[in-house]
Parts: structure tokens; C-alpha cells; sequence
């Protein structure tokens, strides 16, 4: 390996679920915080849970809510 390129390694990177460390990684970051991981998911638990981080599904639908689109043809169209 060259000197001084490669970012320093943790072996015992901590990862962290809802505040609770949940596994040690190795990466390059001390510590890792996740939203999802399989403890969680609801393809590996089985339940059927909707999973939405950080209100993501709501920002997407109040970004192309009110005619988002409409207003792109109809400057595509004068545009002509």
C-alpha cells in the first residue's frame, strides 16, 4: 500500500440502531448510525411494517403535488 493515501481503518466500527449498538464492522468511520438494518427490516422480521425515513415519502409527494409536471410541458410547449 502507498503511505498516506488510504483513510485509516476501524476494525471495531460500532453500528448503531435507535441508539443501540447492534453489530461492530469494520469501515472507515469509528461509529456508524443506520436507520434500517436486518434486526429491523420487514423482509427479515416478517412483519409487515411501512418503513419511512425522515418523512421522505411525504417531501416526495409535496414536490410533485399541484400540477409539478404540467408546468414542465406547457414551458416545453412555448418553448417551441
Amino acid at each position: 500500500m502507498k503511505p498516506d493515501i488510504h483513510p485509516k481503518y476501524y476494525p471495531e466500527c460500532k453500528v448503531n440502531f435507535r441508539g443501540q449498538v447492534v453489530m461492530t464492522v469494520g469501515a472507515t468511520v469509528p461509529e456508524l448510525n443506520v436507520e434500517v438494518w436486518s434486526g429491523s427490516h420487514p423482509f427479515y422480521t416478517g412483519q409487515k411494517t411501512f418503513v419511512d425515513t425522515a418523512g421522505r415519502v411525504e417531501r416526495f409527494q409535496r414536490k410533485f403535488a399541484g400540477g409539478y409536471f404540467a408546468k414542465g410541458k406547457d414551458a416545453a410547449a412555448t418553448k417551441k
